[in-house]
């Protein structure tokens, strides 16, 4: 293998610097879910009583979510192909379907019978879909910039750049199927 074979597959700054804030970001949503487990062994009746969650409407906008990492995907493909435009269409359309999951997770807290204060059911349960949420939204930013500079006068290459955001937002998709299995089918 030649000096420049090494380099050429040599991981990139930006690339270990995306695996280790993506490995903090788990740790962060593994306390989370350790409370979320530790709360549901030791709780009598658990969900408590009063609780009613949108579990039809919540799992149609989990295939939003899940087909949003599909549409990531064609915009690191594009970026690939050197297709700025499509990069940034693509981006938009993921945003989109992003902002429509957002949407009803406020739609949910707004018809819940419960609060973050009603019990610890409720300050968990808020925690972790509140906390995936911003996490959500700041995805949501993040395509917003990078489909700026993919748009923009930038040099950076477009794959690479797309690419950062996909790896964040494939994790933020499964961390919600994650959070979907355990608070809404395993309750």
């Amino acid at each position: 293998m030649t000096a420049v074979a090494r380099r050429a597959s040599a991981p990139t700054p930006l690339s270990v610097g995306v695996v280790v804030w993506l490995a903090s970001e788990l740790m962060f949503f593994a306390g989370l879910f350790a409370a979320w487990f530790t709360l549901r062994a030791d709780a009598e009746v658990w969900p408590p009583a009063g609780v009613d969650l949108e579990v039809t409407r919540t799992a149609l906008a989990t295939l939003v979510f899940i087909a949003s990492s599909g549409t990531i995907h064609l915009a690191v493909a594009a970026g690939h192909r050197h297709d700025r435009a499509g990069a940034v269409r693509w981006l938009a359309v993921t945003a989109l379907l992003g902002a429509l999951f957002l949407a009803n997770t406020v739609a949910e807290w707004s018809t819940d019978e419960f609060g973050i204060d009603s019990h610890a059911y409720g300050s968990i349960f808020y925690l972790l879909t509140g906390f995936h949420g911003l996490h959500v939204l700041g995805g949501i930013l993040l395509m917003g910039a990078v489909g700026g500079a993919v748009a923009g006068r930038s040099r950076a290459p477009a794959a690479a750049t797309v690419e950062v955001a996909a790896a964040y937002w494939h994790f933020v998709d499964v961390v919600w199927i994650a959070v979907f299995l355990s608070v809404y089918v395993l309750g």
